[in-house]
C-alpha cells in the first residue's frame, strides 16, 4: 500500500521506538525511586488525599479506586520491564499488534502516574513523553513499513515543540527580542550543569549570535520538516544540533533528548547513508501491511488531527499557553519553555541545628543533588534523569507557593525521615533529627574567572532574606 507505507524510514522507526522506550524506562525508574517519598501514602503531597479530593473528576488512572505505595511500585516496575523489552526490540520482532499493545501498556501506566503526580509531575516533558509514546505504538513492527501518517504526526509534534517555544519567547520577554537572553539564562536556569559556568562566560556577541540562531531554529526551521527530502532531513538535523547544544549547557530532564528522538521522524535512510555510507537498514515489504493495521492507524490519525485544532489555535493566540494539555489523555498538548528569563538567581537554603536558635547556634546546610548549594561545588550533570524535588525548589525560590509541600518537607527533615533524606545529597546530621530547621534565601551568581582562581568557588552568594524562621517538629507529623 504505497499511499500508507513510508519506505526508507527504517532508521527513523528504530530510533523513535527504541529511544522513546528508553526514556519511558528512565521515567519509570524515576517514579519507583521518587514517587513514594514525594507523593506516596506518607509523601509530601500524598496521592490518596489528592484522589479523595478529586473523587468527582474523571481522571484516567489505575489509582482512581485505590492507591498504595506497593501498587505504585508494581506499576513502575511493570512499566520498566515492558520498556526494556521495547528498547531491546523484542516486541518489534512480532506482528504489528505486539508493539502496539506493549507501547499502549506503558503509555497508560505512565499516564496513571502523571495524573496523580500533581505539582511534582506538572512539567511539559511529561505530556511530551506520553504523546510521543502513544504515537510510537502505531509505528508497527519490523514486519511492516512505518505508516506515513504516523511520521507526519511526529513531525507535527516537533513543529509544536519548536515553533511554540519560539513564539512564547518572542511574546514573553524583551531579552529574547533584543538578543540578550543568554546574558542571564545559563546562570539563572533551573539546574545548571558542569558546562554552564563556561557557557555563561562566553563573549556577549557570541551570546547574541546564539539567541539569533535559536530564533532561526525555532521559528523558521520547523516549517521545513514538512518539505520533501532531503530538505526535511536537513531541517531535522538542525533541530537535533540545537538540542545537543542545550544538552551541553544545562539539565532539562529528558526534554532535549526526547526532542532529538522525535526529530528523527523527518530523517530518511538516504540522508543517513549520505553521512554514514556503511549504514544498512532493513526494508520490510510494504505489501505485507495488514488491513486491520491500516484501519487502526488511519482512525488514530483522524482522532489526532481532530484534536490538533486546539494546539494549533493556541500557537497563534495572544494568550498562548505554555506546557498545557487540551485533554485528560495528554494527547493534544501545547509546548514551550522559558517565555521569560529571570535576571537574578535566588536559592532557598535549608539549614538545621542541634542548638537553641541564637547568635551562637551552629546551623548546618542540607545538600541537594542538583540545585546549587555549596559555592565550591561544581554543578553536576543529571539530565536526562529528573530531580523533581530540586526543580520544585527552583520554583519556590522564584516565589511560587510551596504551601502544600514545603512545610511538610521541613517537618520530614525535623523527623529525619529516611525516605525524604534519600532525596537529598547530604544530611548534615547523619540520620539524626535536628532540633530546629529554617529556610533562608540567598542571592547566587556565577563567580568570575578571577574569583574561581583565587577562591576556588563556582558560585558567589549573599544572604537575601528569610523564608521560614526556625521551627521545631510538630507533635503530630504533617
Amino acid at each position: 500500500m504505497e499511499y500508507f507505507s513510508a519506505e526508507g524510514y527504517e532508521l527513523a522507526r528504530q530510533v523513535l521506538q527504541r529511544g522513546i522506550a528508553a526514556v519511558f524506562l528512565l521515567a519509570f525508574l524515576n517514579a519507583a525511586a521518587q514517587f513514594p517519598p514525594l507523593l506516596g501514602e506518607h509523601g509530601l503531597l500524598p496521592a490518596p488525599r489528592y484522589l479523595e479530593r478529586s473523587a468527582g473528576r474523571r481522571i484516567p488512572t489505575l489509582f482512581r479506586l485505590h492507591y498504595s505505595d506497593r501498587l505504585l511500585r508494581v506499576v513502575a516496575w511493570t512499566g520498566a520491564v515492558a520498556s526494556a523489552l521495547l528498547v531491546a526490540g523484542l516486541p518489534q520482532q512480532g506482528p504489528p499488534w505486539v508493539p502496539l499493545l506493549v507501547f499502549g501498556l506503558i503509555w497508560f501506566l505512565y499516564l496513571s502516574i502523571v495524573n496523580v503526580g500533581q505539582v511534582f509531575y506538572a512539567f511539559g516533558w511529561e505530556s511530551l513523553l506520553l504523546e510521543a509514546g502513544f504515537l510510537a505504538a502505531f509505528l508497527g513492527s519490523n514486519e511492516v513499513a512505518p505508516p506515513v501518517t504516523v511520521l507526519f504526526l511526529f513531525r507535527w509534534l516537533v513543529f509544536r515543540l519548536e515553533f511554540g517555544a519560539g513564539l512564547i519567547k518572542m511574546r514573553g520577554d524583551r531579552v529574547w527580542r533584543d538578543l540578550t537572553a543568554l546574558y542571564y539564562h545559563h546562570e539563572t536556569q533551573p539546574m545548571p550543569n558542569p558546562a554552564s559556568w563556561f557557557f555563561h562566560h562566553l563573549p556577549k556577541p557570541l551570546h547574541k549570535a546564539e539567541v539569533l540562531g535559536n530564533h532561526f531554529a525555532q521559528l523558521v526551521v520547523p516549517f521545513f520538516l514538512f518539505f520533501p527530502q532531503p530538505v526535511a532531513s536537513i531541517a531535522a538535523g538542525l533541530v537535533i544540533l540545537t538540542q545537543l547544544w542545550l544538552v551541553l549547557s544545562g539539565n532539562f530532564a529528558w526534554l532535549n533528548v526526547l526532542t532529538i528522538l522525535v526529530a528523527f521522524s523527518a530523517v530518511d535512510d538516504a540522508a543517513v547513508r549520505a553521512v554514514l555510507p556503511w549504514a544498512a537498514f532493513g526494508s520490510p515489504d510494504p505489501g505485507s501491511t495488514p488491513l486491520w493495521f491500516v484501519a487502526v492507524v488511519l482512525l488514530m490519525t483522524a482522532v489526532m488531527l481532530y484534536w490538533a485544532w486546539e494546539p494549533l489555535r493556541n500557537l497563534f493566540s495572544r494568550d498562548q499557553l505554555m506546557n498545557a494539555s487540551f485533554n485528560r489523555w495528554h494527547l493534544s498538548n501545547a509546548y514551550g519553555a522559558f517565555g521569560s528569563i529571570t535576571r537574578r538567581r535566588n536559592e532557598v537554603v535549608i539549614e538545621g541545628t542541634m542548638d537553641e536558635p541564637g547568635p551562637d547556634a551552629r546551623w548546618r546546610e542540607y545538600g541537594f543533588h542538583g540545585k546549587p548549594g555549596d559555592p565550591a561545588r561544581l554543578p553536576r550533570q543529571f539530565a536526562p534523569y529528573h530531580l523533581r524535588l530540586d526543580w520544585l525548589m527552583w520554583f519556590l525560590a522564584l516565589g511560587s507557593s510551596g504551601g502544600n509541600w514545603f512545610p511538610v518537607l521541613l517537618q520530614r527533615l525535623l523527623a529525619a525521615d529516611p525516605r525524604t533524606l534519600k532525596l537529598l545529597r547530604e544530611d548534615p546530621f547523619d540520620g539524626q533529627p535536628p532540633r530546629w530547621v529554617r529556610a533562608r534565601v540567598f542571592r547566587y551568581r556565577f563567580s568570575t574567572p578571577q574569583e574561581l582562581r583565587a577562591e576556588h568557588v563556582w558560585w558567589v552568594r549573599e544572604p537575601a532574606g528569610v523564608l521560614v524562621d526556625p521551627i521545631k517538629r510538630r507533635d503530630r507529623d504533617a
